[in-house]
């Protein structure tokens, strides 16, 4: 023990609450990878709605080996992932740990999160070699389930408030696009955003626009699937370079990308250009708050987690500002007033995302 420590005193019962902590950190981490084994594998879809069932039967359902099953299932009721009847010796899944870790549609879905986690983990020696040498790493060169998870896990809070809470919340956006508007979605990746607004607006135009070919391609795949490509586009551009359009769009969203991006400047100057007369710019980022130690607490430990290991990579990784997942609300204005708006507010909030509104 060094002697800096040796001059404190020791409380042991704090000493033993953070190894508790440390512990439970231990278990969360492993266990959030057969968390994703279990989304990969159907382990929990085959657990909704059905009837108790042994380790057997559930490996018997998901053509699985039973000796991994059994062992998978005594982690997940030892997290309370899912229930288990001593008495039966059966599991189960609750309804709502059945509607968190198996219904896509649902707001409360948490499944996508762990594509994510496992995604950012696999980073760990580029993102290590970065603390001790600088650069970054872009966000196409993650492994490919960072795309999927994003999509799956950013995807049900846009369906819950998206239409119902935030475009109402900007100045008159939302008549305009109920009788006709233009809308661009920066930094769109897989479209859900892009594909949700368009249902919901028939009557507009949405381009979507992303850096990222491969998400591009598959957004493109999702408008046809949900039937709304007639009034959909997806391109690969920056952010900086977006096409315009004539007559200005009348809404520019971007979708908790803005912090990740190498010039968030020059991707609001862009906005600022292609902005139709009296339009809005609507910015989503994560819930931060605008000091450091606002940021304690389980939210403010995931969000800045995930800034480390993959939006900062990303920014610096081209020389940007890093502005990271959990910006002040300070820098985005003055990010977003360079980019030459002269209004800037927050026009509505959840729990997990600031929403804010720029304008001319």
């Amino acid at each position: 023990m060094s002697s800096s420590i040796e001059a404190r005193t020791i409380n042991e019962e704090k000493l033993m609450n953070f190894l508790g902590k440390v512990v439970g950190d231990f278990g969360a981490a492993l266990s959030s990878t057969l968390a994703y084994i279990g989304q990969r594998l159907g382990l929990y879809q085959a657990m909704a709605g059905a009837k108790p069932m042994t380790p057997a039967e559930l490996a018997e359902r998901t053509g699985t080996t039973e000796r991994y099953v059994r062992e998978w299932l005594i982690n997940q009721a030892a997290g309370g992932y899912v229930e288990y009847d001593p008495e039966s010796e059966r599991y189960s899944l609750s309804p709502e740990q059945a509607v968190a870790l198996t219904d896509e549609d649902s707001p409360f879905y948490v499944g996508g999160g762990f594509y994510v986690i496992k995604a950012m983990s696999q980073a760990q020696p580029r993102i290590m070699d970065a603390f001790k040498n600088g650069g970054g790493m872009l966000w196409g060169e993650h492994d490919p389930d960072l795309f999927i998870g994003t999509a799956k896990f950013f995807r049900p809070g846009y369906t819950a408030h998206l239409v119902a809470e935030w475009i109402p919340a900007l100045t008159g956006i939302e008549e305009r696009l109920k009788t006709g508007g233009r809308v661009a979605d920066v930094g769109c990746g897989h479209g859900a955003s892009t594909i949700i607004m368009a249902k919901a607006f028939p009557n507009s135009r949405f381009y979507g626009y992303d850096n990222h070919e491969a998400s591009i391609k598959r957004a493109r795949e999702a408008a046809k699937e949900s039937g709304v490509d007639d009034r959909v586009t997806f391109e690969v551009s920056s952010a900086d370079s977006i096409p315009e359009v004539e007559g200005g769009y009348d809404l520019i969203a971007f979708f908790d990308c803005l912090h990740d991006m190498g010039d968030p400047v020059g991707a609001c100057k862009r906005a600022y250009e292609t902005l139709a007369e009296d339009g809005s710019v609507m910015i989503v980022e994560p819930m931060a708050g605008d000091t450091v130690e606002e940021n304690f607490h389980a939210i403010g430990r995931t969000f800045s987690a995930a800034s480390t290991l993959c939006c900062t990579a990303n920014s610096l990784a081209l020389g940007g500002p890093a502005l990271g997942a959990i910006a002040p609300e300070k820098a985005l204005r003055e990010t977003v007033m360079a980019g030459g708006f002269k209004e800037f507010r927050r026009a509505t909030e959840t729990p997990f995302n600031r929403v804010f509104e720029a304008r001319r």
